[in-house]
């Protein structure tokens, strides 16, 4: 599969400029919102597991049915802002989501939070689709793995925003009504979606034109290269989001208040990784340092800080074990924006939201097993081999990509300009 051609120029100056950055700025936000939607249930999880009479299993189990969602809507969301674009696919998965965000207040058992769970996560995954295409349609070929960055870097900031706002949110009003504020916050970010975004890159009608069929992609290595390394990559921040409250609470011995004041740290810490990843990527690029050397120098990098969860279950201090996840987190979001920006580097501008679809297929099958693996590993042993497996998961899956992605290794980026 060939690299991304050179991007058709629109007209440039102040103007360009300033919207692509409001652009951003609105995937950034609705980044944040989409993963406050997602941590409300694992910051809350202690009370819903009280309150459900549910088993790390069980939990595991609800965990596992959103994961089974994203996984179910991904090439059809992928599909969407490809034929439609993503100024209404956006709008379409965000009034979706968070109609589903805010069903989950009424649940009256594990088994409808599930169903909730799973229907939020039919649309949740178009946030990379639509946001991935969104940029490639607003940035020039060196600044894009910095905006996927930064937008990407709102999954961090929603994880550091979410634990005290929902344990506020709970402890005055009940755990039910924690659903309702990223329900309405996503409903207003639609509006103003709707209102600012204009694609800049090229008419519809001529993208459309140009589908390659699913079973072509499937055919290429590249995107089977992409989709196996998110397969390794993508649980490891999960078992981060959606677990860390609950190690906090059984393994650390924390209360929940203690949770809400401290568990966003290390997400907090580790916020700048997918900025860092993005802007030492571009540097480099800047430079004309051949693709295949960027992204091996950020990715192998990277995954070697993720190593680090190999010595969370050893530690015995709280300060120190929230450090080390915070070193980790911060090696997870500079390799993931290195790894969302290979999908650029290696797929024709039409296909990119199908094959970001793809790959997250490829995550939301290992999301779906790891969560019912993670509950019957700590119900039966401990955390401790879930963080083992957290600390390779990240290498494995780059050393899969660079194993397969043949492109990489004739891509130069020399010549491309800068400027859309």
């Amino acid at each position: 599969m060939k690299a991304i051609s050179q991007d058709t120029a629109p007209a440039q100056g102040t103007q360009v400029s300033s919207w692509r950055w409001m652009i951003l700025g609105l995937l950034f936000s609705i980044t944040v919102i989409n993963f406050i939607d997602r941590q409300t249930v694992s910051v809350l999880a202690p009370l819903i597991k009280a309150a459900f009479h549910l088993s790390n299993e069980a939990y595991g189990r609800i965990v596992a049915a959103f994961q089974f969602g994203m996984m179910s809507g991904e090439l059809p969301m992928g599909w969407v802002m490809d034929r439609f674009g993503c100024r209404l696919g956006m709008c379409a998965a965000v009034v979706w989501w968070s109609a589903a965000t805010g069903s989950q207040a009424f649940a009256g058992s594990g088994v409808q939070l599930g169903v909730s769970r799973f229907w939020m996560g039919t649309s949740e995954c178009g946030n990379y689709s639509g946001g991935m295409r969104a940029v490639l349609e607003s940035f020039p070929v060196v600044e894009r793995t910095l905006a996927i960055g930064i937008f990407n870097s709102g999954s961090v900031v929603g994880a550091i925003v979410a634990p005290p706002l929902i344990v506020y949110l709970a402890h005055g009003y009940g755990f039910r009504t924690a659903f309702f504020v990223p329900a309405s916050l996503g409903a207003v970010w639609a509006v103003l979606w709707w209102w600012a975004y204009r694609p800049r890159l090229r008419a519809r009608s001529e993208t459309a034109a140009r589908q390659t069929p699913l079973r072509e992609l499937l055919g290429q290595r590249a995107p089977l290269a992409l989709m196996l390394c998110r397969f390794f990559v993508g649980p490891v921040i999960q078992f981060y989001w959606y677990w860390l409250p609950s190690y906090l609470y059984s393994a650390e011995h924390m209360s929940m208040m203690q949770i809400g004041a401290l568990s966003w740290i290390p997400f907090f810490l580790g916020s700048a990784g997918g900025v860092s990843g993005g802007w030492f990527a571009g540097h480099l690029q800047k430079r004309n340092m051949e693709t295949v050397s960027v992204r091996r120098i950020s990715m192998y990098g990277s995954s070697a800080l993720c190593l680090a969860s190999f010595a969370v279950p050893f530690l015995r201090s709280d300060a120190l074990s929230l450090l080390v996840i915070s070193v980790a987190i911060f090696g997870h979001n500079f390799l993931s924006a290195n790894m969302y920006g290979a999908i650029t580097d290696l797929c024709p501008e039409h296909v990119v939201g199908r094959v970001t679809g793809l790959t997250g297929v490829s995550s939301g099958f290992s999301g779906l097993l790891f969560p019912l693996l993670t509950g019957f590993l700590v119900d039966r042993i401990s955390y401790t081999p879930v963080f083992i497996l957290a600390a390779i998961m990240p290498l494995i899956g780059t050393l899969c990509l660079f194993a397969l992605a043949r492109p990489y290794r004739t891509m130069r980026l020399a010549g491309i300009s800068p400027e859309l």
